[in-house]
Order: C-alpha cells, then structure tokens, then sequence
C-alpha cells in the first residue's frame, strides 16, 4: 500500500558542535576571535599582568573533560597539524587538553643552514628576582623545528611567527620571546585561554548552555516526529486517507491527519506544546503538511521494504508471483509479490508484498525486464528464485515469448507453476457457458440483481421479503456466484412474491413488464433445476478450494 520512495530527511535541526551555535550558524570568520575576555574567572592566573612580577608558575597540563562529540576526530597535538582557521570545536579540544611540552631530556635537532638549534632553557624566562618561571604558553613542533605562542595561535588575530608558521630564529629566540610575552595582544590572549579553561573545568561554558538547549530542542522535535509517524502508520494499516481539502488545524474537512493530532493534543502533553506554538505563532515549522506526510510515508515505506528484502535474503530461496492489472488512470500496474519460507523457529511459508511496478509494455519481453530490473535494484539475486507462479494470459504462459519462458532462459530452476486459484476460476467460469441454460440461468440471477438494486424503494419491497439479498457475480470470480444464487435456491417463493410486488407498486410500464417476465422465469421447472444443480455443484468446488488454499494445508494431505 506504502509507495517505494526515497526517503528523505526529516530531522528538525542540525548537529551542532559546542561554540559553533551563535544564532544557529557557525561563521569561520568569527571563529578566530575567540571567547569573551570581559569577565575574569576567579582562580586564573593573569600572566599578562604578572609579566614580570609573580613568581607563580602557569601550568596547563592538568586533563580537563572534553565537551565535545566522541564522535568527531580530535585535533592534533603538534601545532604544525593545526588547521588554519580553528573553529570553536577544535579550540575548545585544545584547550580542553593544553600545549604540549617536551622533555628536557629532548635532544632539539640542529638546523642544517647554520648548525644552531633550539635550547630547553628558553621555556623558562628570568624574572627580576633571579627566578625562574616556565613558559606555559610555549609549545615546540617537532615536525616544523619551530616553536609556537599556544594561546596567541588559538585566539589572536594578528599575524605572528610564533602565532601563524611558527618562529625559527634561533639566534635572536630570547629577544622574540619577550617581546612577545610582553606585548598587549598576548596577554589579552592568555587571559582568554585561562577564562576558558576555567569555564571548561566548571562545565560553565556559553558553549555548554546552548548545546543543552539545542539538545532539549532536538529531543521535543524527536518527540513530535514519533507521535507523527506512529499517527501516519495507524492510518496507513486500515487504508484511511491522510489529507482533507484543507490543510489547516482546526477547520473542517482538514482531513483524517490533523484531525488525529487534534484528538492526541488534547491527552499528550508533546503534542499539546506542538499545537500551542502554532497556533501562536512561534513555531513556523509545524511538519504537519503534505509534504512532510509524504515524506514520512516513503521513510516508513523505504524502511518496511528494507526489512523486506534482509528478510528474502536470509530465506535464500523465494519464488515470484506477478499479476497486471489496470488501475482507475486506465494504467497497467503490476502487482509484485515474493514467498519465502522462514526457517528461523518453525518453517513457515511467508509472502513479501514489494509494491506495485507501472507497466508500460504488457508484452512478455516487457514484463520480464520490468522485474528482473526490480529485483537488481532491491539487490536480490535472481538466481535464488526457484519457482514463478502468475495467470493463464499469453503473454505471461506463453511457451516461447511469455514471461516466464523469457525468466526461465535467465534462471532453468525458476520453474513455472500456473496460478491453480485463477485456473479454476476459468474453469468454472467456462464451464458456466457450455450450455445455453446455464447461460440463460445466469442471465437471469443478473437480471434480478439489476432489476431490485436500480431503486432503493423495490430493494426496500426486497428486504421485507427475504432475509438474503440478491447479489452481483463477477466475470473474474466465480466465487460470487454462488452468493448469487443462494438467496434463489432456499427463497424462490419470496423472491417471486417480491417480484409481483414491484409489478404492482411501480408505476413504470417497462418495469412491471420485466418484473413479470422475471417472475415467470424464475417460477419454471428448468429455473429450478438448474439453481439447485449449480448451487450444489459451486458449493463443492467451493468447499475444496477454500480447503486447498488454507494456510494449514499441506501437500500430502491435498
């Protein structure tokens, strides 16, 4: 019943990364500025205001939680690796982890132009007092034998050695450096690095509180889309229509849909919130319109088939049952359907309804392609059939050019077994015309249901006559008529006394003609007769063939 669509999208935000959530759009340009520095974090060592002062020595080794996704890959330790914009993801990692330092068991390699190299001694600078305080901020890449400002890397916006490619001077390091660690745009650096690694110890992050509120939304959206999509199934399993002439909550005729989300809202308190920011107006995404069902609708479809096909494949074996017919459009549609048998617990034969393919060639060539293109799509091998089973038409038992002989050339152990439900209808249908009274007999029962069903108040005369109703038979099932003739063979008498009722109530001169003509003729010895023959012969067929397709039957038995 479910179409076979792509199944698109349906989410109602988007992952976000902690930091990049600044009116829901992350801006690289911006990324470089960094957090904040207009309120210091209690605790942190101002480094920038100590320069030369405090004989405290910054460390920012100390492994601090990490609030990012697992699930994304962690930036390098080596600042040569670095990217060249760094977003907030990558700074808070960094952050989160601290500069690398080495050890000053670390042989520094020697520069290959001037044979100098870098010292281990110049991560410590001399304060005033003759102390020594390390360079928390200075980082050494070993594979750019540059050394690099942690903090400036990370959140200045000047171009710098020390902050861009690293500085190599080997020469005049000692001067650089404290010009650097002097400069305003540094120590407005390690403020910001402290402030946010203070935050991140704490949790407290801006970052932090906005993921929380991006998850909060995310899971509401979550909510929604369950109660969405368990409404649109239960309307899909009774073959109920989704959508009315409008599409608005809370207005007639808006269709089966909203008038379910209507009813839930009023017991869920999810969908209650839904309902309530839409019709104030805060929210303008409402996933409540055709669209959105209809993408719903392929997402459950493309998942039911998915299940489907892992199910075909674990059976192995399945045979094919194929049958055209043309829908209301006057287009031909071809009904596919896959058994299996399901060896999981007990053996149990199961049948796999996949969709309906548009046939646009009815021939055996056309057809054939049609499926075995199908089956290529859904990935499921054709040389596992082992059996096709479709009705008696040329094109698709042809012995030559049908389908099943242009699929037996493709696979000789897809053996062809004709529909017995669709012979036997033909069967007893043909047989229904080999005689002249039997064509005249069903004729008349034709006749009855046309002539009483033409106007509610001769049904009326009917209905107070006899308890079964006439009915309709089908030229494809020969099931109906039996149910057509039931009434006729145990209520004769009051179906004729029906019929002289009609003649004298009605007003119209044809249908009195007729309703005498249907009472005479039903009133006849050879009517008799030929009700109770057919009735007792249909009920046979009847009984054994309802007994041959009971899922309980087995092959021995039958």
């Amino acid at each position: 019943m479910l179409p076979v669509s792509k199944a698109p999208a349906v989410a109602p935000s988007t992952t976000s990364f902690p930091g990049s959530q600044h009116s829901h759009v992350t801006q690289e340009a911006d990324d470089a500025a960094g957090p904040s520095t207009s309120t210091s974090s209690s605790g942190v060592t101002q480094e920038a205001d100590n320069a030369g002062l405090s004989p405290v020595e910054v460390e920012s080794s100390t492994p601090m939680p990490s609030t990012t996704p697992g699930s994304l890959s962690t930036p390098p330790l080596d600042p040569a690796d670095w990217p060249t914009v760094i977003n907030d993801k990558v700074r808070i990692d960094l952050v989160s982890r601290g500069p690398a330092h080495v050890d000053h068991h670390f042989t520094f390699p020697k520069r290959q132009s001037d044979n100098r190299r870098f010292h281990y001694h110049f991560m410590f600078r001399s304060l005033t007092n003759g102390e020594k305080v390390k360079r928390s901020w200075l980082t050494y890449s070993q594979k750019s034998n540059a050394v690099y400002c942690f903090c400036c890397k990370l959140f200045s916006k000047q171009s710098t050695k020390l902050s861009t490619d690293g500085q190599q001077d080997w020469i005049n390091i000692g001067t650089l450096l404290k010009q650097h660690e002097n400069s305003q745009d540094h120590a407005k650096n390690v403020l910001s690095w402290k402030e946010l690694e203070g935050r991140l110890r704490k949790g407290e992050t801006i970052d932090q509180t906005e993921l929380s509120l991006l998850e909060a939304e995310r899971n509401r959206w979550r909510e929604v889309l369950i109660r969405l999509v368990s409404i649109i199934q239960s309307l899909a399993e009774r073959n109920m229509g989704l959508r009315g002439s409008v599409d608005t909550l809370h207005v007639n005729n808006n269709g089966n849909f909203l008038k379910e989300v209507e009813l839930l809202a009023k017991f869920d308190p999810v969908l209650k919130e839904h309902v309530r920011r839409i019709d104030s107006g805060a929210n303008h995404t409402t996933y409540l319109g055709k669209t959105v069902q209809n993408e719903l609708i392929a997402c459950i479809s493309d998942t039911i088939l998915r299940t489907i096909v892992v199910q075909i494949k674990e059976s192995k074996y399945f045979s094919l049952i194929l049958d055209c017919t043309p829908d209301v459009s006057h287009q031909e549609q071809m009904s596919v359907v896959i058994r299996t048998v399901d060896l999981k617990n007990t053996p149990e034969i199961r049948e796999h309804f996949l969709g309906f393919l548009l046939a646009h060639e009815s021939t055996g060539l056309g057809l054939s392609t049609l499926i075995l293109r199908r089956l290529e799509e859904l990935n499921i091998p054709f040389e596992d059939c082992r059996g096709q089973t479709y009705d008696n038409g040329a094109n698709m038992k042809g012995r030559n050019k049908g389908t099943q002989a242009r699929l037996l050339k493709k696979n000789p152990r897809a053996l062809y077994v004709p529909c017995a439900a669709h012979t036997l209808n033909l069967m007893v249908a043909d047989s229904a015309k080999g005689s002249v009274d039997a064509t005249n007999f069903f004729g008349v029962v034709q006749k009855l249901y046309t002539l009483f069903a033409a106007a509610s108040q001769r049904w009326a005369i009917l209905k107070d006559h006899v308890d079964l109703t006439v009915k309709a038979w089908s030229e494809t099932r020969w099931e109906s008529r039996i149910n057509s003739i039931e009434p006729l063979r145990y209520h004769t008498v009051k179906v004729r006394e029906a019929l002289l009722e009609v003649r004298e109530k009605t007003n119209d001169p044809m249908i009195r003609i007729e309703a005498q003509s249907l009472a005479e003729e039903i009133g006849s010895f050879r009517f008799q007769i030929c009700t109770v023959v057919w009735y007792d012969i249909l009920s046979k067929i009847n009984t054994v063939s309802k007994l041959l397709q009971s899922v309980n039957m087995q092959l021995d038995i039958a």
